[in-house]
């Protein structure tokens, strides 16, 4: 065994291929406009209970009902966790195992239907999730999935709505026993209550996979779906601003199916070093200061939609009212892929992902499409006139993409204006990827 490390000394002293790994990603997130919509920079508390050592303890089974001895700090830390969730979303039951959102969502499957039932969820090339169904996903091979998707583009921006009539019509001819609302690409307001009414018009169960808006949620502004949903799952690493990972909210009646699906349906030993590490984020979404952050989420989406929208680029669905603004890229560029698009931003140190558009004519590899988010830089500090200026830098980026100078010269203006936004300002001794939160 290794002798142990001094307090105050670097943890990863003895293996500096790892520690310069993590030095560089460190340098990464804080030099580099991150705008993906599934990321964001946890608390340093966050990254302190993630790395604790509850990561040396198995937990099999639930809260006194452990098939191991020695959980008794493991027991309250997951009862914490359990509590402050169900708290924050004002949910009866709340399960904080999920390894993550995917997990989530097959584990809510396993407990509101059988192989072979009709779920209807939203296509993937429309905004869905791998897990609403896609066929290269396991839930696709399981179960027989009807898929809705969104209203034809419209000239003034009306369009690219999910089409709840379609909704109505399918669920009426498929008869399915459970319906999933919730999206990984779409910039509209998903309000769950229609989805309710057409699910108790055919006897179908009703599941809101919230993994985006879960923070928003959180915050009271988005609308939620507790309470209107038999289920929600969600992740707590996107606009909650946790560890990664997932949960399910869920009514009391469901409790005993929901939590059997995840243990042992589908997992073994819970992770509790990141079940601690959500209770500590469910804790600060509790905050007042936390509303005031989800608000800014949505003017800086504002802010960077409008200025994307003036620079030639069209806006899928006309803009956005959460934090995630999805760009159609053929009107800047006819020849511009998605592909091409996110490569040469990242370049310029600007990090987004590509992603299909309706009714895309490109492969999901490919695509016609960037998902740009607001919550990460947010987080860092960056308010409104940030957001312009970043629209800008990449209009001129991708009007420059074979101008290597004009990358480069956008790359130091992205570096210069991360510096006045640091996440991490003051990494802490001994935590090399750790530090102290700048602007909330």
């Amino acid at each position: 065994m290794t002798e142990p490390i001094p307090p105050g000394t670097d943890a990863l002293a003895g293996d500096p291929e790892v520690a310069a790994l993590l030095a560089a990603e460190l340098d990464r997130q804080r030099t580099t406009v991150q705008l993906i919509a599934s990321e964001n920079f946890t608390s340093p508390a966050v990254l302190a209970a993630s790395a604790s050592v509850l990561t040396n303890k198995y937990s099999e089974g639930y809260p006194g009902r452990r098939y191991y001895g020695g959980n008794v700090y493991a027991d309250q830390v997951e009862d914490l966790a359990r509590h402050r969730a169900a708290s924050l979303f004002g949910a009866e039951h709340a399960n904080v195992q999920p390894h993550s959102g995917a997990s989530a969502n097959l584990a809510a499957y396993l407990a509101l239907v059988e192989p072979g039932d009709t779920i209807l969820a939203m296509r993937l090339d429309q905004g869905g999730h791998l897990t609403h169904g896609s066929p290269v996903s396991i839930t696709g091979k399981t179960y027989r999935f009807v898929s809705y998707g969104v209203t034809p583009a419209a000239e003034d921006g009306s369009g690219e709505r999910i089409d709840l009539d379609h909704v109505r019509d399918l669920a009426r001819a498929e008869r399915p026993r459970l319906i999933v609302a919730g999206t990984t690409a779409y910039s509209r307001i998903i309000d769950p209550r229609p989805f309710r009414e057409i699910a108790d018009e055919v006897g179908a169960r009703f599941m809101f996979d919230a993994a985006h808006p879960a923070g928003l949620i959180a915050a009271g502004v988005h609308p939620s779906p507790v309470g209107v949903a038999d289920v929600v799952t969600l992740t707590t690493h996107k606009t909650l601003r946790g560890p990664r990972g997932g949960a399910i909210l869920c009514r009391e009646e469901l409790a005993k199916a929901i939590d059997g699906a995840v243990f042992p349906g589908l997992q073994g030993g819970p992770l509790e070093h990141v079940i601690a590490a959500k209770a500590v984020a469910f804790g600060e979404a509790a905050r007042p200061e936390f509303k005031a952050y989800a608000g800014q989420i949505l003017r800086n989406a504002v802010a960077l939609a409008a200025s994307l929208a003036g620079e030639g680029f069209r806006l899928v669905a006309g803009g956005t009212e959460n934090h995630t603004v999805l760009v159609d890229l053929r009107a800047f560029d006819p020849e511009l892929t998605g592909k091409q698009a996110q490569e040469v931003l990242d370049r310029a140190g600007i990090t987004c992902n590509r992603n299909q558009i309706p009714d895309d004519p490109r492969s999901p590899f490919v695509t016609s499409g960037l998902r740009l988010g607001t919550p990460a830089e947010t987080t860092a500090g960056m308010g409104e006139a940030e957001m312009g200026e970043i629209g800008s830098l990449i209009a001129r980026v991708l009007s420059s993409r074979d101008d290597e100078a004009a990358i480069a010269e956008v790359r130091e203006q992205v570096r210069t204006l991360c510096a006045k936004f640091d996440p991490y300002p003051a990494p802490l001794p001994g935590a090399p990827v750790a530090g102290t939160l700048g602007s909330r």
